[in-house]
């Protein structure tokens, strides 16, 4: 394969498949013709292989369906998809984007590591003109909705696209409501009514005196995704995590308040679950344990819809935006972005490949075959392929309305995974009984104060 390095009084390579690009269009070739033509997408002699780094969460599931998709629109863009662990994500692609000879072309990256990579030049600005050249005139940047937009941007920058938009969700047992005699729960429902109804929903359903059913699971563990509950109950309650200066703002009365809120939950909760995270709230909720469940709403098709992961029907099932305090309902952005590293031999491929996945065509194929959430406003207004997406849906851009005005997402700063931890260790100290909410969150707003600075 050519080599194209750049030199004194040369032509950079990305300037002559921008060239390329340009006088195809300009000779009359449509998308299709441009795509042929392009020697940056390939061609049936010498396709262009582009390598992806990803949660392996989702990477398999991606190489096997998604990949052979891109391929009919892509023939010759050859993608390869390496999954890692989600712990082990971020530091592999930090190392790899920050040396030499990188190995990936794409990186997905999760909501909060976007300043990180940017910070220290690893990423391509999607909106240069550069790129821009190589994007569909229909792409509609501005039908993303703000909020999963907003997570792959930097200082201004757009360096990601929304690949697979999820939100902190209630997800609701009908079964159990209707049993307990509480009424089945509305996006108007608020934390006190919730913590009201709570009592009632831990029951016995099988009439043998022990209480078999409870009202709620969710993150309460020491890990860094537990201090999203707390978030979420301060968000809706109009506090932040951070002031105009960049400064900790969650150590104050509605902090607290939230935090207390949160350790409450533990009261209406299976015996044991100061030590359950997202897996042990899923099993518990599907095995039809708990009333409600706050998680991630991704996990919805398996919950409802798969008979071999849940116990559920779909008309059992709920799902809408956490409960309203008194600013709005709850919600909380997580965010997978697609990436393309600034060093990448392959960048215009690499781009191809991450703006079919978030096109309005690619939204609408991924939402159907894989029931991954789709983060543009006309895919959320249309009708989806699947019944069991129509609730979705509207619950979130409900979720995704709420997070941009609550401004509901984790630090935004390149030392965002350092907070995170600081505020996981203290919240669940607070949650243990260890220490009081209020001293748990200044204890985590001094040393976070110094992380950041």
């Amino acid at each position: 394969m050519i080599q194209f390095r750049k030199f004194a009084g040369a032509v950079s390579r990305r300037a002559l498949i921008v060239g390329a690009a340009s006088m195809a269009a300009s000779l009359g070739f449509g998308a299709a013709g441009a795509k042929a033509q392009d020697a940056g997408l390939g061609t049936p002699e010498q396709p262009v292989e582009v390598r992806m780094i990803a949660n392996e969460a989702f990477a398999n599931q991606w190489q096997t369906l998604m990949v052979p998709e891109f391929n009919k629109s892509y023939p010759n863009v050859k993608v390869t998809i390496d999954g890692v662990p989600y712990v082990e994500l971020l530091a592999k692609s930090m190392l790899d984007a920050t040396g030499p000879s990188p190995t990936y072309d794409i990186i997905i990256a999760d909501d909060p590591w976007v300043p990180q990579l940017a910070e220290v030049g690893a990423l391509l600005d999607l909106k240069s003109p550069e790129v821009q050249a190589w994007t569909d005139a229909d792409y509609a940047w501005d039908d993303f909705n703000a909020a999963p937009l907003a997570a792959g941007e930097w200082k201004g920058v757009q360096y990601g696209v929304p690949l697979r938009s999820n939100m902190l969700m209630m997800f609701v047992n009908k079964a159990l409501y209707e049993k307990a005699g509480v009424p089945v729960p509305t996006p108007d429902l608020t934390w006190d009514q919730y913590l009201e109804q709570a009592p009632k929903l831990v029951q016995d359903t099988d009439g043998d005196g022990k209480v078999d059913a409870w009202a709620i699971d969710t993150y309460f563990v020491r890990e860094p995704l537990t201090p999203t509950i707390w978030q979420t109950i301060m968000n809706s309650n109009g506090g932040q995590l951070l002031d105009d200066n960049g400064k900790p703002a969650f150590n104050n009365e509605i902090g607290v308040a939230a935090l207390e809120t949160h350790k409450k939950l533990l009261d209406f909760a299976p015996t044991g679950a100061v030590s359950h995270g997202f897996s042990e709230a899923l099993q518990a909720f599907r095995q039809g344990l708990v009333a409600t469940m706050f998680n991630w709403g991704s996990v919805f098709k398996g919950s409802a819809i798969d008979e071999k992961t849940t116990t559920l029907k779909p008309e059992q099932v709920g799902i809408q935006v956490m409960p309203a305090g008194s600013t709005g309902p709850g919600a909380h952005r997580g965010i997978w972005n697609g990436t393309v590293s600034a060093k990448s031999e392959h960048p215009q491929a690499a781009w191809a490949v991450l703006q079919w996945l978030s096109s309005k065509e690619g939204e609408a194929w991924h939402s159907a075959n894989l029931g991954v959430f789709p983060a543009r406003k006309s895919t959320l207004a249309a009708t989806p392929a699947e019944p069991w997406l129509v609730p979705v849906f509207a619950a979130l851009q409900q979720a995704y309305d709420a997070a941009e005005k609550g401004e509901m997402w984790r630090i935004r700063n390149p030392r965002s995974d350092a907070a995170q931890q600081i505020l996981a260790d203290e919240v669940s100290r607070a949650l243990a009984g260890q220490v009081s909410a209020a001293e748990a969150l200044q204890v985590a707003a001094d040393k976070i104060e110094k992380v950041l600075d």
